[in-house]
């Protein structure tokens, strides 16, 4: 490994640093090319969000298997996430890249090989559980970016690279429209994406940096681990990410099977939520820095609620404008929560260096510790979110035949989302600290910034 690639010195707090020294470059060049690999990574975790839609009554495969289908590699690409949150410390930023980018390229050669009628459904099913190596780039993707910036900018930067990452699922769906409206086959598709993994690899090689401050730190998860507000922001994430990444996999065959449409009608339309939602993830963050992510996010699962309300209406008056209309709306808003629910992360843990009596590096090396190392479980937790999305749209789909039911019990999810956001982080000062009391006892503290 090349000396060059290992970063000795690492101080982004220090302004002169960051705008005089070159700290700023660095960065900006680690989160472009970290995005490509991130953006990559989703659109072959959602790759069988697509595959399904290719798959007629000649696979033999109902909508309850195809939800299935799905669900499995939403599980796998949850936890997947932990071992990459801790494997940026173990390698490398940079060497991680390369290797997760890498990997990308088993399911989806597999994939090209078996996909075709007469494959039974086992095969089909270990091939989407390989694609959930896919979802693991994000929770290195974020931990490693989350060390090369400021705090005053990890709102920005991380939404940027997260959404960049989010962009992958609408790419891929775009792509699979382009490939059914010219009547290819689903091996055209991968066709497309196997080169553009390697070009990912190669770039990661070529133009990343690993950080030899970020040490494997096994006491930094043994705290998050302990620590509520990790499993407090895991909750809240089931919320906004569980959902975009769950409705990202199923908005399709929700279309397909509630309102008949036919496989290109319904990649016309997948594809315009995960859009939007990728997009505006770094506005969420944007706003989170200005104003405070937990008062953002608040008022986002409100309005999920609400757009949630007129979706359940919509399926059951089965008007597919109306319905259409609120779940893009939907999507947006996961969009705009996940960018605000990250940025609480190193806002908690940075309001907790300074309850502690620290301050300047050492209060900023403490949140980038805790908050790196609680990034990945929160994201593994949030993705699960996705997996109880596609298996309550299975179960609703089989006994009633239609997603009402589990638009209703997505609702009250939110609801309580709102009502722990509220309690945890923005009652009042003198208490926010009650529900979540430490091991160890410590100022309180107010959390309504972060």
């Amino acid at each position: 490994m090349a000396a060059r690639s290992w970063i000795q010195r690492w101080d982004p707090e220090d302004e002169m640093f960051w705008s005089r020294e070159g700290g700023e470059k660095v960065a900006r060049r680690n989160l472009a090319f970290s995005i490509l690999s991130e953006h990559i990574g989703f659109s072959i975790w959602t790759l069988w969000s697509v595959m399904v839609l290719f798959m007629g009554p000649e696979y033999g495969i109902d909508p309850a298997g195809k939800f299935f289908l799905v669900s499995m590699a939403t599980m796998v690409g949850a936890v997947a996430r932990v071992p990459y949150t801790f494997a940026v410390a173990r390698f490398g930023g940079r060497n991680w890249t390369i290797i997760a980018a890498s990997l990308l390229l088993i399911p989806t050669a597999a994939a090209f090989v078996v996909m075709e009628p007469g494959t039974s459904y086992t095969t089909f099913m270990v091939c989407a559980l390989l694609t959930g190596v896919g979802g693991g780039n994000f929770a290195s993707s974020m931990t490693n970016i989350n060390s090369f910036f400021p705090l005053r900018k990890k709102g920005w930067a991380l939404g940027l690279n997260a959404g960049g990452g989010n962009i992958g699922v609408p790419v891929v769906q775009l792509a699979g429209l382009a490939v059914i409206g010219a009547s290819g086959g689903p091996r055209v598709l991968l066709g497309i994406y196997l080169p553009l993994i390697a070009v990912s690899a190669i770039c990661a090689a070529l133009f990343m940096d690993n950080l030899a401050t970020v040490k494997n730190d096994t006491g930094a998860a043994k705290e998050a681990v302990r620590d509520p507000h990790t499993w407090i922001m895991s909750f809240l994430y089931i919320g906004t990410f569980g959902s975009f990444i769950g409705y990202s996999f199923a908005f399709g065959l929700v279309l397909q099977t509630q309102f008949g449409r036919t496989p290109l009608q319904a990649a016309s339309i997948t594809f315009i939520g995960p859009l939007l939602g990728s997009l505006i993830r770094p506005v969420g963050g944007r706003l989170a820095d200005r104003f405070g992510g937990a008062r953002i996010t608040l008022w986002n699962f409100v309005a999920m609620a609400a757009a949630t309300g007129v979706v359940v209406l919509a399926s059951t008056q089965k008007s597919l404008p109306l319905f259409t209309t609120a779940f893009i709306a939907l999507f947006v808003l996961t969009g705009l929560g996940n960018g605000s629910t990250y940025k609480m992360i190193p806002g908690i843990f940075q309001a907790k260096a300074a309850a502690r009596g620290l301050a300047g590096e050492e209060a900023a090396a403490y949140g980038r510790r805790l908050s790196g190392a609680s990034m990945g479980l929160i994201g593994a937790v949030g993705a699960l979110g996705g997996l109880g999305i596609n298996l309550a749209f299975r179960q609703s789909f089989q006994t009633a035949g239609t997603g009402t039911a589990a638009f209703i019990g997505f609702l009250l999810f939110y609801a309580v989302c709102f009502a722990l956001t509220w309690a945890v982080y923005l009652r009042r000062p003198a208490s926010a600290e009650a529900p979540v009391q430490a091991a160890e006892p410590e100022p309180r503290l107010s959390y309504a910034e972060v």
